[in-house]
């Protein structure tokens, strides 16, 4: 009998030796044993893998638990901020008042002290109360030019917190997920040039709902969420159920936009109907 006859042999006849001779089956068993994992080696792993995803799951909560520390802590230091803007204010108008007290205090006097020296004091006076105001009023330009630089910055600084919280409340009361998609508009379709476009997108029972949070929204903005929007459905062949802009600033003339283009807009995340 030649190998390849006999190799034919065994492979014809391996089943049935193993089912009806218990010896041979536990000899070939113990032959290969090393070609495969056993059942402890097998539970093992399983239970790694159980205790990896959920070390994977507290983590992501103690991250979520920081951020929400964070965007508190952000909170109250703007808050610390407009406070003490709204204290230098009201120095500064309460030394206004003061100043303009006191020159007319002085007026006074001097049209009393002498009617002849009364114009050349005055136009004197004057003069010093036009120089006086317009340092006041330089001082409160300033100021609003200040208050105006720290409301741009807070908004550029905390626009992902913002969004992240607008998401996160959306979660919260309507048992959603928020996905933030990244695509690339390739042929500038969006922004008349190539470039990342970047929506939340939320899926729920078939639906899906197209969203844009943000702490404010002009006219401008309105219309490149609804390019936006359009570019998705196409880039993904699929038409949106709704359109959503959640914004607790919305110009008065984005509003008139977005419902001509038929765009839901609230002024915050607990104000969505029902998804």
């Amino acid at each position: 009998m030649t190998t390849e006859s006999l190799k034919d042999t065994i492979k014809r006849e391996l089943p049935t030796w193993l089912r009806e001779d218990p010896a041979f089956r536990t000899y070939v068993l113990e032959l290969t044993r090393d070609e495969y994992a056993d059942r402890r080696e097998t539970g093992d792993r399983f239970y790694e893998l159980l205790g990896e995803l959920r070390r994977d799951r507290e983590k992501q909560e103690r991250k979520w638990e920081a951020n929400q520390a964070e965007l508190e802590r952000m909170r109250e230091e703007q808050a610390q901020k407009w406070e003490q803007q709204n204290r230098r204010w009201d120095e500064n108008q309460a030394e206004w008042r003061r100043l303009w007290d006191e020159n007319r205090a002085e007026q006074s006097r001097l049209w009393e002290e002498s009617r002849a020296d009364s114009n050349r004091r005055w136009d004197a006076n004057q003069e010093e109360l036009k120089r006086l105001h317009n340092e006041i009023m330089a001082q409160a330009q300033k100021f609003d030019r200040g208050i105006g630089a720290l409301g741009s910055r807070w908004g550029l600084q905390s626009e992902k917190a913002f969004r992240d919280a607008l998401a996160a409340i959306l979660e919260q009361s309507f048992d959603v997920q928020v996905v933030n998609v990244t695509d690339y508009d390739d042929s500038g379709e969006v922004f008349g040039r190539p470039d990342q476009i970047e929506l939340d997108v939320i899926i729920k029972n078939g639906l899906l709902l197209i969203c844009e949070l943000k702490s404010s929204i002009d006219k401008a903005g309105m219309y490149i969420f609804e390019r936006k929007a359009r570019f998705y459905e196409r880039r993904h062949e699929r038409k949106a159920d709704r359109l959503i802009v959640i914004s607790p600033m919305i110009d008065a003339r984005a509003r008139k936009v977005g419902e001509r283009l038929g765009i839901e807009m609230y002024g915050d995340s607990s104000e969505v109907e029902a998804v």
